[in-house]
């Protein structure tokens, strides 16, 4: 059986992250697989060696209150910081809304199942008490973390209200928060991002990465992995040197600006907002679709594809060689080259380009 010790030391030397008025407090987790839980603070991630470690800072007027709680929960071992009471001050200038979720006794909430990866937030309204945290009253208290992961390791980070952030870890790492944004750097291994709102900043990633929002804008550059998958509610959507064997972004509202793209099958849509693509390949599928916006794509010359290019108002316009099966009003139907691929391009209003790029 794992062993989950409760190691507490008291250090004089601090991190940047961490407050120069408390004392930190190191806990050690024996376990492949590892789930941390804190509802306000700041939380980075960092490579570490032998057993994962927590480092905790607490702050506020009330942070005596709060209890460090360990053991095996669904497979996983796990650190909580457990926070009495129903409302709780965020203690930070930058969330200046009320958020609200439902926590278990336990101190877990959110997606708290074994089995690994796995999405969603609807367990949140099921299970536990309800929370809120807020910027004007409640329990004055607060944890910032440091979590230092070895290689090879599953780690699952649950943040409600503050920040995440990650770098140079080398394995399996979920990040899950309510209301509070995230950014990693130099993940070597699958990389799942589920925001309810906040915004992600992604960059040089070797593995598959997901990325799931409510709303907030997301970035992405340099990521290399057979799977890239974004989808946001509402915001807009900017990726940079993106080589994946498939790349899905989705977002309710906002615009999608892509360049240095290598992936043979795409999928773009958004609700409302422009779509621009550079790629730097052929494709075998690509799917671009807005309710209202203007599309704008371009291509190696290489290009080759069945193609099929509809707007409800707006004009179309290529500059590559196009054999018409088909022209209508506001739909064009046709070959591009040897005609492996497929494209349709879609848009309910707006102008719509399929244009040769820079070789």
């Amino acid at each position: 059986m794992p062993r989950f010790p409760i190691v507490p030391l008291f250090l004089f030397t601090f991190p940047a992250i961490l407050s120069a008025q408390q004392p930190s407090e190191r806990y050690t987790i024996d376990a492949d697989a590892v789930a941390i839980y804190n509802l306000v603070g700041t939380v980075r991630v960092e490579p570490g060696e032998g057993d994962v470690t927590v480092q905790v800072v607490r702050g506020g007027a009330d942070a005596a209150q709060l209890r460090i709680a360990q053991g095996e929960i669904a497979g996983r071992g796990t650190l909580r910081v457990v926070y009495p009471g129903s409302r709780i001050r965020a203690g930070t200038k930058d969330h200046d809304d009320s958020s609200s979720l439902r926590v278990r006794d336990d101190g877990t909430f959110g997606d708290s199942d074994s089995e690994w990866g796995g999405h969603g937030r609807h367990r949140d309204w099921e299970e536990g008490r309800k929370v809120t945290i807020s910027d004007q009253d409640g329990l004055d208290a607060r944890a910032d973390l440091v979590v230092r992961v070895p290689r090879g390791r599953r780690a699952a980070i649950y943040l409600a209200v503050g920040a995440v952030t990650a770098a140079n870890i080398e394995g399996e790492l979920r990040i899950d928060t309510h209301a509070a944004g995230v950014t990693a750097n130099g993940v070597k291994g699958e990389l799942i991002i589920d925001v309810g709102s906040g915004s992600v900043r992604v960059t040089q990633v070797q593995g598959d990465l997901s990325v799931d929002t409510g709303s907030g804008s997301v970035e992405v550059s340099t990521v290399r992995g057979t799977s890239l998958s974004i989808d946001t509610g509402s915001g807009d959507v900017t990726g940079t040197d993106l080589d994946a064997g498939e790349l899905n972004v989705d977002t309710g509202s906002g615009e999608i600006r892509l360049s240095g793209i290598t992936s043979p099958k795409l999928s773009l849509e958004t609700g409302s907002g422009r779509i621009t693509a550079e790629l730097r390949r052929d494709v075998s599928s690509l799917e671009a679709e807005t309710g209202s916006g203007d599309i704008a794509i371009s291509a190696p010359a290489s290009l080759g594809a069945e193609v099929q290019i509809e707007t409800s108002s707006g004009d179309i316009e290529t500059d590559f060689p196009l054999q018409v099966t088909h022209h209508g009003q506001d739909q064009l139907v046709g070959t591009i080259g040897d005609g492996k691929g497929t494209i349709e391009i879609q848009t309910g209003s707006g102008g719509i380009k399929l244009l040769k790029g820079s070789t």
